[in-house]
């Protein structure tokens, strides 16, 4: 590679995009020596997400005992060779916990061509001191050790695969050490000019900064920035070094204590480390904040996933932060359902949202369909599909459902009368009525199959059977007004043989699903959209089955039968999420696939049905945990502190239901508009459900109403309604009929706390069954009224 004189690196381990683990890292072992493997093949070098720079470090945890040999192999991404001979540095970053002395560290060495050569090995004791406890020090070797070694292999420096670091001294002691930013380069090089337009902004717990890169002379750019701090009037001081690429950083100043005083600044490096003049110093402060300015900072953080992070051309949502082209139909079902949510909070214009959403909807109807469903994985390119696995290279129903329950959703918002709103109303219609439900129950089953291909058909042969995550599948199918399938293929296939359950939990009675009611992600995914409260079907309320699962996930994370770290009151939630061990894991209670996983989606997205442990969660993965949870879009997708592991990443499937599943809980603003599809009630029929009177309050069962009393009850012309409040509150009221439609809303009433009796006329409705809603901000409740006349 040409340098042009400038400094330039050829990095072998920056991060890794994987959870736990680096994919291109391997680590060997012959006993009686051992060496920390991990990851699906078990074979790779573990990551932790304490670093020097970026998200994680790799970790070399060893014992080297005499008789056995181990060696770490740090590949750069995609197993390239790498051209080093115009570099003139191996550099990287050091950092243990205990200490270690300089002749036990390991030995250094590379591979390459031809044929995986070795080259000769070096002690780091002769480049270093002794290591000490908790402080990054860069280790330097000067590249001539290799190049002029007479006694050195033939080794290609042009065709380098690894740096490796291996056994040294046989001292039979553990030793952990991590090490980042893995790399070669040339020292020679001027000083880039330091970053500009520095600003900062202070939050509850952390202070986000941001900065535009500096312009160099002769295209010099930054090798790394390094980021330092003042406390009130403090002196400023090194807080972490971050990468070239950055412009924008969290510092999470917690520990620091509440309410601070900050002040920042900003200077660039070279690949050599020497450092430019600092930007500019930015001040900002802390602040206690409240309950509604915490879950409006959660949102905020979160729809950056799909909003910043969308892919550029599709708009669609990426199946995680590491995948590039890569988007997923899940996942951007739920993402459009964010870009409501932040028109609603102000995070971005209706205008804005509305040109996002046209741009998603005209690249999906040109996207690849089978049978009108859509594949799990495509290219946010070329609309084409990228295989899930070997033979689901087709449509996926599920993926396929979560995306429809999105798009109704907005379809539903943007009811204008703008040609824009009215062709985006179309272009959803379209794609809509295009999905052959049909044709996924093989045509004549009764059951529906989650996936079809052209080239494998039903091979996968997976039928859709609940209770799980897909019962949205089997709502939209009932409802569809061009394909729907036979009401009887709910109880027969949704339902199935083996759907009731009964069994109790900390005396918390689950009527249907699997004990202790699975991972928590099948009590969101397909609730996003539709509002379980107030109905029911012939075997339960979904509204109280699911937060009797998320009360039963908080109480086994309070009884901790696995012994696990952290678990607690305020530290619940088991889902599919991120693993440290296996990669990605569905966790749940009750089972072995509780490792001790933690997903903050899990808790947060729970938030209808558990506010007051939700939120506690919420300020305990923030306040407590945030200094290695919380990032630049949110919280990241899990933690294991048995493990001592937090993971760097962000999947779209747990984002989606943290910002929605708030949104529901705060202003049902998904749930109204989604219910509001004419289609959906002919759905809910179909299935059977009828409306519920079940006391299934979205808030906490406080004290707002102490009595509510409806008289005459059966009614003729009107009802009276006899209310006691113990405070003031906006009460909204709305009637139902026995299929759930709404047939009179009546308006908002401001009540003072006392007893209030309230009118309201019934002369205009036909004989039957109604029920009539009440809401608070803090209590909903229902009550059925019985029309004669």
């Amino acid at each position: 590679m040409s340098l042009c004189g400038n400094a330039q690196s050829i990095y072998f381990f920056r991060d890794s995009g994987n959870p736990g683990f680096y994919d291109t890292g391997l680590a060997f072992r012959t006993a009686p020596s051992t060496i920390e493997q991990t990851g699906p093949s078990g074979d790779k070098i573990p990551t932790d997400n304490t670093a020097y720079v970026g998200d994680n470090s790799l970790r070399l945890k060893w014992t080297s005992r005499s008789g056995g040999d181990w060696s770490a192999l740090v590949i750069a991404p995609g197993f390239p060779f790498q051209d080093i001979r115009n570099t003139d540095t191996l550099a990287f970053w050091a950092y243990t916990p205990t200490g270690i002395a300089k002749n036990d560290l390991p030995v250094v060495f590379m591979e390459g061509a031809p044929g995986n050569t070795k080259s000769r090995k070096y002690s780091l004791s002769d480049y270093s001191n002794d290591l000490p406890a908790q402080t990054w020090t860069q280790l330097k070797i000067p590249l001539s050790v290799f190049f002029n070694d007479p006694n050195q292999t033939n080794i290609q420096f042009s065709q380098i695969k690894a740096i490796i670091f291996g056994q040294n001294a046989a001292d039979n002691v553990e030793h952990t050490l991590l090490i980042d930013e893995v790399r070669t380069y040339r020292s020679a090089g001027g000083v880039p000019n330091p970053p500009t337009n520095l600003r900062a902004t202070g939050y509850d717990s952390h202070v986000e900064l941001r900065w535009q890169p500096g312009s160099s002379p002769s295209g010099l750019g930054a090798g790394s920035y390094r980021l330092y701090r003042a406390v009130r009037t403090g002196d400023f001081q090194f807080v972490r070094a971050l990468n070239a690429a950055d412009t924008l950083a969290i510092d999470f100043v917690r520990n620091l204590g509440t309410n601070l005083n900050l002040k920042y600044r900003i200077t660039a490096t070279n690949d050599a480390g020497a450092e430019s003049a600092a930007t500019a110093e930015v001040s900002t402060r802390t602040f206690d904040m409240s309950d509604e300015q915490l879950l409006t900072m959660v949102q905020a953080y979160t729809f950056r996933y799909f909003w910043d992070f969308a892919h550029p051309v599709s708009g669609l949502a990426r199946e995680r932060n590491t995948s590039g082209d890569v988007v997923t139909m899940g996942g951007s079902g739920f993402g459009v359902m964010a870009i409501l949510v932040g028109i609603e909070r102000g995070f971005i214009t209706r205008e804005q949202g509305l040109a996002q959403l046209s741009k998603i909807v005209n690249f999906l109807s040109t996207a690849d369909r089978f049978h009108g469903a859509f594949p799990h994985w495509m290219n946010g390119v070329t609309g084409k599909v990228v295989p899930f696995s070997t033979q689901d290279n087709g449509g996926d129903l599920v993926e396929t459902a979560f995306l429809m329950q999105g798009l109704l959703t907005v379809r539903e918002y943007f009811k204008g009368n703008s040609t824009e709103e009215i062709t985006l109303r179309q272009k959803i219609t379209a794609l809509w009525e295009a999905v052959e439900w049909n044709w996924y129950r093989k045509q004549t089953e009764n059951v529906l199959y989650w996936h079809w291909s052209p080239n494998f058909g039903f091979a996968i042969n997976l039928p859709i059977r609940g209770f799980n995550e897909t019962h949205i599948a089997y709502l939209l199918a009932l409802s569809s007004p061009t394909q729907p399938v036979p009401a009887n293929l709910y109880p027969d296939g949704w339902a199935g043989s083996n759907y009731r359950y009964g069994g109790f939990h900390y005396n918390i009675q689950l009527l249907v699903g699997p004990r202790f009611g699975g991972p928590l992600f099948f009590a969101h995914y397909s609730y996003l959209g539709f509002d379980p409260r107030f109905v029911r079907d012939a075997y339960t309320n979904y509204f109280i089955h699911n937060r009797n699962v998320a009360r039963i996930h908080q109480l086994y994370a309070i009884e901790n039968p696995r012994r696990f770290a952290g678990y607690s009151a305020d530290n619940w939630g088991l889902t599919a999420s991120d693993d440290p061990l296996v990669g990605y894991l569905a966790h749940e209670p009750g089972s072995n696939n509780d490792n001790g996983t933690i997903a903050p989606t899990a808790a947060l997205a729970s938030m209808p049905y558990t506010p007051t442990e939700s939120l506690a969660a919420l300020k305990h993965f923030y306040r407590n945990l945030g200094a290695r949870l919380w990032g630049p879009m949110g919280f990241y997708d899990a933690f294991n502190e048995t493990q001592n592991w937090f993971a760097t990443s962000y999947l779209a499937i747990d984002q989606g239901p943290i910002i929605g599943m708030i949104e529901n809980y705060r202003t049902e603003l998904l749930w109204k508009n989604f219910m509001a599809n004419p289609e959906i009630a002919t759905g809910l029929a179909k299935a059977g459900f009828v409306p519920d009177s079940s006391l299934v309050a979205t808030k906490n069962v406080s004290t707002v109403f102490t009595k509510v009393t409806v008289f005459p009850n059966p009614v003729q012309d009107r009802m009276l309604l006899e209310l006691e409040l113990q405070h003031a509150a906006n009460v909204q009221l709305e009637l139902f009929d026995n299929l759930g439609h709404r047939v009179q809303r009546y308006s908002e009433r401001h009540l003072a706390p006392g007893t209030h009796r309230l009118e309201l006329p019934t002369a205009h409705l036909p004989n039957g069954i109604y029920y009539l809603h009440l809401g608070t901000d803090e209590q909903h409740l229902t009550r059925k009224i019985l029309v004669v006349k």
